[in-house]
């Protein structure tokens, strides 16, 4: 795809993933719309993966580390052909398979179980090592969340993924500096983070996650070292009231304000 055509597919998936929140009356939505952009690049453009073939050995494995961001992932997969579309709906529903966090073994398309934050960076490195030590040509992309990087074992993972020289890994890091109940800043402040990756022997890029053409830039660059996107994004993007607002982390818009939002993401279309 195109960049004007992943940009319109982003606020697709944006307007589903609200409504689906909405409906379900749970989620974390303010992460979800930061990621999206990401998330469709990555599977509309950058991914080699076969939807009728989840588990096809060539397919390149992503890990959506920040779990809790599971609806924006459904969206994506759904759009994408790995689930029904109208599967959707049943998010968070009674025996639905769409739960708050992706399960590897009830949804196609998702690489590992994710949630306990820290733990997806990891399985990266040892998806990525596994290429590496079989002659595969897969290549593995992680997103974790800023808050999630304050987890010691991101930093064991990155001083690996640096040891092991793993070019085949793309950690991208969603930068929208809150985190459940606070900013990154006063929480625990882990900025800047680019000259942190670096000193472990990564190569790391800069970039407006929210931005389409520096994204796909991004993910698409190959180089001589595990890489890093630290990505600069909005927390509840593209929602006026919601934006850089940490009480979007896991909130629910009430009937007035999904019209707003609804308003604001249609007219974007």
């Amino acid at each position: 795809m195109e960049i004007k055509d992943l940009e319109r597919v982003a606020r697709q998936i944006r307007l589903r993933d609200l409504q689906a929140v909405f409906e379900a009356g749970a989620g974390h939505i303010g992460g979800e719309m930061s990621v999206i952009d990401v998330l469709t690049a990555l599977y509309f453009r950058v991914l080699k993966v076969w939807p009728d073939q989840p588990k096809h050995p060539d397919r390149d494995r992503f890990v959506l580390s920040k779990g809790h961001t599971a609806c924006a992932l459904y969206v994506t997969l759904a759009k994408r052909g790995f689930i029904p579309e109208e599967e959707v709906s049943t998010f968070l529903k009674p025996y639905s398979r769409l739960n708050g966090h992706p399960n590897c073994n009830k949804v196609p398309g998702v690489e590992t179980n994710t949630g306990p934050l820290g733990h997806g960076l990891p399985v990266a490195v040892g998806m990525a090592k596994a290429a590496k030590l079989s002659g595969a040509s897969y290549h593995t992309y992680v997103v974790t969340g800023d808050g999630e990087m304050q987890e010691g074992s991101n930093w064991e993972a990155i001083m690996a993924g640096a040891h092991f020289g793993l070019d085949n890994l793309t950690l991208l890091i969603d930068h929208n500096r809150f985190q459940q109940g606070a900013s990154i800043a006063d929480t625990n402040g882990l900025a800047p983070l680019r000259p942190k990756v670096e000193a472990f022997g990564w190569e790391v890029t800069e970039i407006n996650g929210n931005a389409m053409s520096e994204v796909v830039a991004a993910l698409e660059h190959r180089g001589t070292r595990p890489h890093c996107i630290v990505a600069h994004t909005n927390k509840g993007h593209g929602i006026s009231f919601m934006q850089d607002t940490v009480d979007w982390h896991h909130k629910v818009p009430n009937k007035e304000q999904y019209e707003i939002a609804v308003k604001e993401l249609s007219e974007a279309l």
